[in-house]
């Protein structure tokens, strides 16, 4: 008996919503939802559509600011050092943070086809292959910087070299277009990127999860698949681009709810805040600013806390969603979410992506 033909990728959204149901309802969990929402946030995969933009208050934003530059052009010294050590500090926290959701990729895999979330002995079954994609992700960042370098340092240079920068309004025409190209071809870049990115995470993190492979044999496995199943995987990744406009909507308009909640509470306690300073007679000092970071950072947690617990149902049916279309096209993965029906898996061509059991 033939094994089961690919589903394609609306057939797999009904499984993944009985998926979501059944792990998220059946029953409900409070420290499992909770547990889901820190390793999706650190996983990345908190895809609300909502992006926050920070407000200052236009007075104090604008002291601070005077002030620090005023502080840092009488002492060039200090201002390099602070410079060279916010660099090197903001570089090592975006690779702890890129090891961080490696990690927690592979976390979040176990935790849906499990529907249990363990951080803990997640964290230490998975150390391994979390290093793997983190060193993948790391020379995926360096290449995409080398290109976006050469996209956009080549054709400055040229136009530097040909003088149209020392007169614009000479080559008005020329410089319109190249920057219309340029743009065009950045968008370009940044589409691909993000294709790779989705491929990686619903592919080829099971391949590295079930088969303890590289990132990188892993997607020359996908390729040769995506090659001989050019259509299924193009229909994924629109039906993904759909889905994932509709659910950023939802969410994007639920966060705007528990944010507007929220800013009465965090308000009120600011505008406390500050009454009470000027009465004491409070004035900006390091010892006042980094009280009002520390209040801002804890504002900020809430709010995080909040949409991250709100998304956990997207969090949890994009995986699932993934897997669901993924399955049939290969056997472990498929022997893992149906281990029942394993055992009757016929075998797959040579060269053929693996299918699941009947």
């Amino acid at each position: 008996m033939n094994g089961p033909r690919p589903i394609s990728a609306a057939d797999a959204i009904n499984p993944a919503l009985q998926h979501t149901k059944q792990q998220l309802l059946q029953p409900f969990r409070w420290g499992q939802w909770v547990r889901l929402a820190l390793v999706g946030v650190l996983a990345g995969e908190m895809g609300s559509g909502f992006h926050l933009n920070s407000s200052h208050h236009h007075g104090s934003g604008h002291f601070l600011h005077g002030a620090l530059l005023s502080h840092l052009a009488h002492h060039p010294a200090m201002s390099a050092g602070l410079i060279a050590f916010v660099a090197v500090l903001g570089v090592g926290l975006l690779a702890l943070f890129i090891y961080i959701s490696s990690v927690m990729r592979f976390i979040l895999f176990d935790s849906i086809v499990a529907k249990e979330c363990h951080i803990r002995q997640g964290w230490v079954r998975r150390s391994s292959e979390g290093l793997r994609l983190f060193v993948w992700q790391i020379f995926l960042l360096l290449g995409t910087l080398a290109a976006f370098g050469m996209l956009i340092g080549i054709p400055v240079a040229g136009a530097w070299s040909a003088g149209w920068f020392g007169h614009p309004h000479e080559h008005v025409l020329g410089l319109v277009l190249s920057g219309v190209g340029l743009l065009l071809v950045l968008l370009a870049l940044v589409a691909v990127l993000a294709v790779v990115h989705v491929m990686t995470k619903d592919f080829v993190v099971p391949q590295m999860a079930l088969e303890n492979l590289s990132a990188l044999e892993g997607w020359r496995r996908l390729w040769s698949w995506l090659k001989a199943e050019k259509s299924g995987y193009a229909g994924y990744i629109g039906m993904k681009i759909v889905l994932a406009i509709g659910v950023g909507i939802v969410l994007g308009i639920l966060s705007l709810m528990v944010l507007l909640m929220l800013l009465v509470p965090i308000g009120s306690v600011g505008i406390g805040a500050v009454l009470l300073g000027k009465v004491a007679g409070w004035t900006w000092s390091l010892q006042t600013i980094a009280l009002a970071v520390a209040l801002g950072c804890m504002a900020l947690g809430v709010f995080v806390f909040a949409i991250s617990m709100i998304s956990v149902p997207a969090m949890v049916f994009f995986p699932a969603y993934s897997m669901y279309f993924f399955a049939p096209r290969y056997a472990p993965l498929a022997a893992v979410l149906w281990p029942q029906a394993a055992a009757v898996a016929p075998a797959s061509a040579p060269g053929e992506p693996p299918l699941s059991p009947a």
